[in-house]
């Protein structure tokens, strides 16, 4: 008999890895009935073809993003004590005191953060959320939604945003399995985990004992160790072009080699504009003295500051700029939707140039999955000052413990290093591509080309169990 899968779609960050690759070919091809239970701006019976049931009521309990900030808080908190640490709290982000609303949301977050910084206190806040939920029109109108269209699994795609805490407890109040995916690298130390599904999909063994770690109320056999969509179309040669057609298509100069600088969002690296800068200065101290290079600039999808405007101005001699091809549905930074193109552009920049430099993302992986090198900025620039976050804090993170050693990313500590790197790493004399690869591995996991697959096998067992 045809099981029918309720690909849920809280946001839009789920559309990468579950509506744009081939996740939805494969499991057709497996004998599901795909719905996509669709609470985004983004038309997907319209745009992709593929069948959706929309969620129009987007109404949270007035208090649910008071006790979810609180909760998140409150872990952070408790993560410090449990684990003997103090970085935990750098993942928070201040909160604001202007105007009377902010002022009196930011007052109960912090005072019901001060009264439940432990483990009994979060289970308070965590059934808390739930029960405020579950009094909402949101509730009763995705259980209807469930009761009319009868699937037998909802697979959340993302665990993050608090629209995703009705519509499962709706799903599981009614009986239907529940599970989800952990999307990023970074999410189980963050404390962003805001559902609480019966089953959970992870990247690695390597996440699922994050997951244990830091969601005690969750047990082994409700975790799923699949891989991630996320790397599979670098894996993908049909996407490729040879060189010269990818040089023709972007009008870069065949005779060159081109290094790929990835912009970061302005949370991340507020200054990442004068680190391009410093990559152009060395780029052309190179060609100087007789290399011939070049830099493709592809700024981070969801920034939109004229930040990098002077320098791609002043540096139009080496730096060739290459957006991603992604596209707003909604005005929220999770409502900037990549596209099927995007995934063959990305793979293309990671084929045809010689390394990425980049600050502390995941395109280390990216490029990795290519045998390339990634070199890491990791050094303060002259213009930071009091209120601006050095991106020396981005490596301090916990994810950033799962590298197998230092030489797994390329980190230039100063920047007269950097003029000696890039030299060794074009002379061929530097590399991080080993290490990198079994960082990748540590991370991603052993099967990067069969995620999806192995997503479906866990979501057919799940089935099966209930």
């Amino acid at each position: 008999m045809t099981k029918k899968a309720f690909i849920f779609l809280p946001d839009g960050v789920g559309l990468r890895n579950f509506a744009l690759t081939k996740f939805n070919a494969i499991g057709t091809a497996l004998g599901f009935e795909i719905v996509y239970w669709n609470n985004t701006p983004f038309k997907i019976k319209e745009e992709l073809g593929f069948e959706e049931v929309l969620i129009e009521n987007k109404k949270l309990h007035p208090l649910t993003t008071v006790y979810t900030r609180a909760r998140k808080r409150a872990e952070l908190n408790v993560f410090d004590k449990k684990f003997n640490e103090t970085v935990y709290n750098t993942y928070n982000f201040p909160q604001s005191y202007k105007g009377l609303k902010n002022l009196i949301k930011s007052i109960n977050v912090d005072f019901l953060v001060a009264t439940n910084s432990t483990e009994k206190g979060l289970e308070s806040i965590r059934t808390k959320i739930k029960k405020i939920e579950r009094s909402t029109s949101k509730y009763e109108y995705c259980k209807k939604q469930l009761l009319e269209h009868q699937p037998d699994i909802v697979f959340c795609t993302n665990p993050r945003p608090t629209q995703a805490i009705a519509p499962i407890l709706a799903a599981q109040d009614l009986g239907i399995p529940t599970a989800t995916f952990i999307f990023s690298w970074d999410n189980l130390p963050k404390a962003t985990t805001l559902i609480e599904p019966d089953f959970y999909l992870v990247w690695s063994n390597y996440m699922k004992n994050e997951l244990l770690q830091y969601c005690p109320y969750v047990k082994p056999e409700q975790v799923f160790v699949t891989g991630t969509p996320q790397f599979e179309s670098h894996f993908d040669r049909s996407l490729l072009q040879s060189k010269a057609a990818f040089y023709k298509s972007h009008q870069l100069d065949l005779a060159k080699k081109y290094i790929c600088f990835s912009g970061d969002d302005i949370v991340t690296s507020p200054l990442d504009q004068y680190y391009l800068e410093d990559l152009a200065m060395a780029v052309r101290d190179l060609n100087n003295q007789g290399y011939n290079l070049g830099i493709i600039y592809r700024k981070c999808p969801v920034d939109f500051t004229d930040r990098y405007d002077a320098i791609l101005k002043q540096y139009q001699d080496v730096v060739v700029s290459i957006d991603p091809l992604w596209r707003p549905v909604g005005t929220a930074w999770n409502e900037i939707m990549p596209t099927k193109e995007d995934f063959a552009l990305q793979a293309n920049i990671c084929e045809h140039t010689e390394f990425v430099g980049n600050i502390a993302s995941s395109m280390v992986f990216d490029f990795v999955a290519h045998n390339k090198p990634c070199l890491f900025f990791n050094y303060e620039q002259p213009q930071l000052k009091k209120g601006i976050r050095d991106i020396g804090q981005n490596y301090k993170y916990i994810h950033f413990r799962s590298m197998p050693s230092k030489e797994a990313a390329l980190f230039v500590e100063d920047k007269k290093e950097l003029f000696p790197v890039i030299k060794g790493i074009i002379d061929g004399k530097l590399s991080n591509v080993p290490q990198g690869k079994k960082w990748f591995e540590v991370v991603v996991g052993s099967s990067p080309t069969t995620a999806s697959q192995r997503i479906w096998k866990a979501i057919k067992t799940i089935i099966s169990k209930e």
